[in-house]
């Protein structure tokens, strides 16, 4: 028989178990050097390219189109760099000793209060369209259960009343509140911050922000646009309030016994 002529002396369950350790190889190779798109090649602490790049070489450049007509993005060549000049500086020549802050850390975004360059744009849901916008924007949103904080005064960290909550930013798709909009004045001058959600207590009379204390919150970031917020926008003002969860008062970064 053909078939008994062709694989007679033809190991074909060798022959199988060899062809899928190979496709096996092959995948790891192929999702090792896709996952190496963003983040490299690597760098020292001084911002040099480090002398250890791993077992696999970078990919070669591929350019993605970006949805909703944002244009192109060609990786890993294109992508954005780290930070450069950070106000900080090494507490050993020994590799890998830890940074210390050389000015002021919420306002210089390092350690805690760090930051990365993400996209300037806000982000857009499946269809296009702004995913975080503020309430008084959506005619069709009402809080349905808990505590309406709008109207309620604001405790800072250190106890002072330091403005009154005047809105609300919803996470559309989600149908979350991500940011509380702050009129930093207790009278209303119209001067606003945004407050994230995951730092704010909202209380019966009152919002309380523990981590920062009244003297920060006139250099919380701002937004460019008084109806949508960035992506860099929610990097910055994250990093700030999650800054001073350390970096409000210095005896924070005090050892507790």
């Amino acid at each position: 028989m053909l078939g008994t002529e062709f694989f007679g002396n033809f190991d074909l369950a060798s022959a199988a178990i060899w062809m899928f350790w190979i496709f096996f190889a092959l995948l790891i190779y192929y999702l090792q050097t896709e996952n190496m798109r963003e983040g490299y090649p690597l760098q020292t602490d001084d911002g040099a390219e480090a002398p250890n790049q791993g077992p696999f070489p970078v990919p070669s450049d591929k350019t993605f189109l970006l949805p909703h007509g944002r244009g192109e993005l060609t990786v890993p060549s294109g992508q954005r760099g780290d930070r450069d000049n950070l106000a900080l500086e090494a507490t050993s020549v020994a590799a890998g000793s830890p940074f210390v802050p050389t000015g002021n850390p919420m306002l210089d975004g390092v350690g805690p209060a760090s930051w990365a360059p993400r996209s300037d744009h806000p982000e857009l849901d499946a269809h296009g369209h702004v995913k975080i916008k503020a309430m008084a924007d959506l005619p069709d949103f009402a809080v349905s259960a808990g505590r309406d904080p709008r109207g309620k005064v604001v405790v800072a960290g250190d106890g002072e009343v330091i403005g009154r909550i005047t809105d609300m930013w919803i996470d559309v798709p989600e149908q979350m509140v991500r940011f509380l909009t702050i009129d930093v004045n207790p009278e209303g001058k119209g001067n606003t911050r945004l407050i994230p959600m995951n730092f704010c207590k909202i209380g019966s009379n009152r919002v309380t922000v523990r981590s920062i204390y009244s003297s920060h919150f006139m250099d919380v970031p701002t937004t460019a646009s008084a109806a949508q917020i960035t992506l860099l926008e929610e990097e910055k003002i994250m990093a700030y309030y999650g800054g001073g969860t350390l970096y409000a008062d210095p005896a924070r970064s005090e050892p507790k016994l």
